[in-house]
Parts: C-alpha cells; structure tokens; sequence
C-alpha cells in the first residue's frame, strides 16, 4: 500500500468500514511507516477535538468548492496548487 491509499482510507479504517484483508493490509503499512502513523494519530485527535461540524456550518460555495478539490484529487488531478 501507497501512503496515498493509506490517507484516502482512514476515514472508512475509523469507522471500521473496511474489509478484513483491506484493514490488515492498512494496518502493516501503519507499522512500517511512521509518518502514516503519525497522520493517524493526528486525524483522531482532530476527529476528537472536533467531534463533529453541522452541514450548515460551511457555505454552499465553500462546500462546492471542497467536494470538487477532493474529486480532482482522488481522480490524480493536479492543479499546481500546493
């Protein structure tokens, strides 16, 4: 596993989401890369700080513009934009 299918299936690994061989596949790339772990550790302690935000919390706008970065993102596309 990449690191970058590590980061696009933590959220359903959290939500024990994932298959058996899917999780431990995710879980032996977590033990062999810390950064990944890292990047764990830190997206639970935000889900905790956070909890969770109500839909109407962010503007149709801003959401539009989210779920179209987040699209081009997980299709490869990249817009230079770092």
């Amino acid at each position: 596993m990449r690191c970058q299918e590590f980061v696009e299936l933590v959220t359903s690994y959290l939500e024990g989401d994932l298959p058996e061989g899917d999780r431990a596949e995710f879980e032996r790339h977590m033990e062999l890369c810390p950064g990944c772990e890292r990047y764990l550790d830190q997206f639970r302690t935000t889900m905790t700080l956070l909890g969770s935000l109500p839909a109407e919390s962010i503007s149709v706008s801003a959401r539009t513009h989210l779920l179209e970065a987040f699209a081009g993102w997980r299709a490869g596309e990249d817009d230079g934009r770092a």
